[in-house]
């Protein structure tokens, strides 16, 4: 997992957290949850996809 993948997740996870927490939290405001609940599933997704990491070691070692 590198850098880049661990700050733009958790950027989509908080991101994700903070527009629900104003759906709950405020009346009329439920674009945000319909924003919020998808910013913070593809965070998650970000944050636990491996399989460019096998990727990553695949093309490293075909270049040598």
């Amino acid at each position: 997992m590198n850098i880049g993948q661990v700050i733009s997740g958790l950027v989509f996870v908080f991101g994700g957290v903070a527009l629900i927490l104003v759906a709950i939290f405020s009346k009329g405001a439920w674009p945000a949850l319909i924003y919020g609940i998808p910013i913070f599933v593809l965070g998650i997704v970000i944050l636990f996809y491996t399989k460019e990491d096998a990727i990553e070691r695949i093309k490293g070692r075909k270049e040598k």
